[in-house]
């Protein structure tokens, strides 16, 4: 259900814009979009957990209102997520 350890790390130092960088919008986006992949992939086996589906929605809307910072404070960097996660048409 939950990303691994490993997953984890690779995703903050692909999206990190200093290294240690584990609190920017970027990243905390990248790493919830990585943990909904998982969720999603988990709900499609356990279709009546609910419990696991309310996490899921409460996911995508904190990724949702980090996607809305940042294009709202740096609509360049927005960009740039944006196109390498594949998120938005």
């Amino acid at each position: 259900m939950a990303i691994t350890a490993d997953r984890k790390a690779q995703v903050i130092k692909e999206f990190a814009r200093t290294p240690g960088d584990t609190g920017s919008p970027e990243v905390q986006v990248a790493v919830l979009s990585e943990e909904i992949k998982a969720l999603t992939e988990h709900l499609r086996a356990h279709k009546k957990d609910y419990t696991s589906r309310r996490g899921l929605l409460m996911m995508v809307g904190a990724r949702s209102k980090l996607l809305k910072y940042l294009r709202t404070r740096a609509p360049e960097r927005y960009q740039l997520v944006v196109n390498k996660l594949g998120l938005r048409r």
